[in-house]
């Protein structure tokens, strides 16, 4: 069963990237788009700044007493609302509705709030009372899915490149030199939340009283209980997937799939490439930035295969081919 865990992420992983691909036009067309101008250089500065400043605010309060729980409960409540939005923009896309008695009346109520609100209070209340490893992961799968979407359809191709590059750095630094991302893991996986995808030895396994991360750290790879990984690792780099699908010429190529798909699919696989190398550093015990690796991968294979496809050397930049 250890070997299984080892699968399991890159499932998640690959499956969350693929949810994304799939909502991204439906969730551009509803206007779920963050920023009015997704083709400008400065579009994921907001982003990048709530990237960086989350962590230290949570491990500043994370410090005083009683802040680990309020934090946990203000994330659990941003995450529910965050849920319930996407998860209605999702239904939303069902083609039916229902029709309530009488029917002459003809009142028709969409499916979507009420599935959306049983949904999100579901995981809700499952993350508070009872976060097991397969609801912490659920609930990020989901909410990853969603992310990779929004992000995708928000930011052009450059502005997709920056944020990719410029986390790529800022991970480095915040695991190997400050740390304090090996920090946040430690109390996010106090707390219990879908900020880290879990993945077991055993489907026995009790996250809520498995011992903390911190701990597992210092016994040999092979008699921990779990392996980790950031919801971010999932999400940033599956950002230039769905940009590049999205936003590239979608001319037909071999085997019926546009250009744009191959492109994306390609990064995608480019990703996965990079995952294979992390999860052989991660096997040497210690420690690991996931985004130079994963969004180094993604951006490689974006970048050869839209050289490939499009026999150009504009990148999506400009436009052009």
């Amino acid at each position: 069963m250890r070997s299984a865990r080892w699968l399991g992420l890159p499932a998640i992983y690959v499956g969350a990237q693929l949810i994304g691909l799939a909502l991204a036009n439906p969730f551009r067309s509803e206007g779920l788009a963050t920023t009015s101008n997704p083709q400008s250089p400065t579009a994921p500065l907001f982003i990048l700044l709530v990237i960086v400043l989350a962590p230290l605010a949570i491990l500043l309060f994370a410090r005083r007493r009683g802040g680990l729980e309020a934090i946990r409960h203000v994330i659990l409540i941003g995450i529910a609302a965050s849920l319930y939005l996407t998860l209605y923009a999702t239904f939303s896309l069902a083609p039916f509705a229902l029709l309530l008695p009488p029917t002459s009346a003809e009142i028709v109520v969409g499916p979507a709030l009420p599935l959306a609100a049983i949904a999100s209070a579901g995981l809700y209340l499952a993350l508070l009372v009872e976060p097991q490893w397969y609801v912490v992961d659920l609930a990020g799968f989901v909410a990853g899915g969603a992310l990779i979407a929004i992000l995708g359809i928000s930011f052009g191709i450059l502005p997709a490149l920056i944020l990719l590059s410029v986390l790529m750095v800022y991970d480095a630094i915040a695991v190997y030199r400050t740390k304090h991302m090996v920090s946040l893991a430690d109390a996010v996986t106090d707390m219990k939340l879908p900020i880290l995808m879990v993945m077991p030895d055993s489907v026995e396994f009790d996250y809520p009283h498995a011992a903390p991360l911190r701990e597992q750290r210092a016994r040999p790879l092979e008699e921990r209980s779990a392996v980790f990984m950031g919801l971010g690792d999932v999400v940033i780099p599956g950002t230039l997937v769905v940009s590049a699908f999205v936003w590239l010429p979608s001319a037909p190529h071999p085997f019926g799939l546009g250009a744009n798909l191959w492109v994306a699919l390609a990064a995608l696989a480019g990703s996965l490439v990079g995952y294979a190398v992390l999860m052989r550093r991660v096997a040497g015990g210690n420690p690991q930035a996931g985004l130079p690796f994963l969004n180094g991968g993604a951006i490689a294979g974006y970048l050869l295969c839209y050289v490939l496809v499009f026999r150009a050397y504009t990148f999506g930049l400009t436009g052009g081919f």
